[in-house]
């Protein structure tokens, strides 16, 4: 069982940067292959990064690449997020997500992922 509890989301402007973090409990977090989604009012959830377990792999959304990096700190069972550039469009509830032990593809769709938080908010303003 994993438990993942996201924080640093908040209100910007256009423009600016945000670093999301997904805190895990548990002690296989670095076992794990480690993703980001998002879901905006209306919209079907979408895959915005994926991290191999031990960080060496990443694998980013086209609308988000040059612009947002993930990475993991697996000493302090963390997964980030760093945003920048932010648009009006990044506007979002933001989840990570942990695929089960032994996956080792990065993968961008939701049931490729089991365990999932709660979300964090970003809102971009224009």
């Amino acid at each position: 069982q994993v438990q993942l509890a996201e924080s640093g989301g908040g209100l910007v402007q256009a423009g600016a940067s945000l670093r999301l973090s997904c805190t895990a409990s548990g002690r296989t977090f670095s076992n794990r292959v480690m993703g980001w989604f998002r879901q905006a009012p209306g919209k079907e959830r979408e895959f915005v990064a994926a991290i191999s377990a031990i960080g060496g792999s990443t694998l980013a959304a086209e609308s988000v690449k040059g612009r947002f990096i993930i990475s993991r700190d697996n000493a302090k069972n963390t997964l980030y997020l760093q945003m920048n550039s932010l648009k009006p469009e990044d506007t979002a509830v933001y989840y990570c997500a942990a695929r089960s032990n032994g996956f080792t593809t990065l993968q961008n769709y939701r049931s490729a992922y089991e365990y999932w938080g709660q979300g964090t908010q970003v809102t971009v303003s224009s």
